[in-house]
């Protein structure tokens, strides 16, 4: 990375939000934006040039691919961009996915300026960095592995918060219905609870699941 800035490509569907990550990174030296985009598609396509050391990829696109699945597109590429993940969302339902799909770090939209360039510093450099947030939670993981969701778990639970029957999440998860039911009742036992509601107000308390 001596003697050339880090090249940036900045994927977030709104403008403003893209013009004060702009506003906040072309302060700094070093670092230039080389490109834009309002879509996770576009995203894929212009990291395909060759010319991006680091993405920044919000998670939410509306309508199409979403920031997880365009971060996996374009990490699976040899010599790929780094892809930070900025986003409003620290939820286990949207951060496991990400850094699953190779994010190298996972920064949210209320840290501050300097702590913004620095993640993106540190991705070029291939190293992690986490919102304190999300870091905790992982952590959190690691220590009581038994209790965790499973990311499949966590998207069965998810769904039961946005007013899903067992059937409606078997079809859109392409599971039958008693594989529904069998995670439902290993999230019970995990969480502590006998219901459904309970088990999305439990979950939405921990940061497992996100607030609505």
């Amino acid at each position: 990375m001596t003697g050339r800035p880090i090249r940036l490509l900045l994927a977030d569907d709104h403008p403003v939000v893209r013009a004060g990550l702009r506003a906040v990174l072309e302060t700094e030296p070093g670092l230039t934006i080389v490109a834009e985009a309002a879509t996770a598609e576009d995203a894929v396509a212009r990291a395909r040039h060759g010319d991006i050391d680091v993405v920044l990829m919000d998670l939410q696109f509306g309508n199409g691919m979403g920031g997880a699945e365009a971060t996996a597109a374009i990490t699976a590429r040899p010599d790929a961009p780094r892809v930070l993940i900025v986003t409003t969302y620290d939820s286990d339902a949207d951060t496991l996915p990400a850094i699953e799909a190779g994010a190298t770090g996972y920064l949210l939209k209320d840290a501050p300026p300097e702590d913004l360039a620095a993640a993106v510093r540190t991705a070029a450099a291939g190293r992690t960095t986490l919102a304190p947030a999300v870091a905790d939670r992982l952590m959190n993981r690691l220590r009581t592995p038994a209790t965790a969701l499973t990311r499949r778990e966590t998207e069965v639970l998810a769904l039961v918060a946005e007013g899903l029957s067992n059937q409606a999440i078997g079809r859109r998860l392409h599971l039958t219905e008693g594989t529904v039911k069998s995670h439902l009742a290993r999230i019970y036992t995990k969480l502590g609870v006998d219901s459904r509601t309970a088990a999305v107000a439990t979950a939405t308390e921990l940061g497992l699941i996100r607030r609505r």
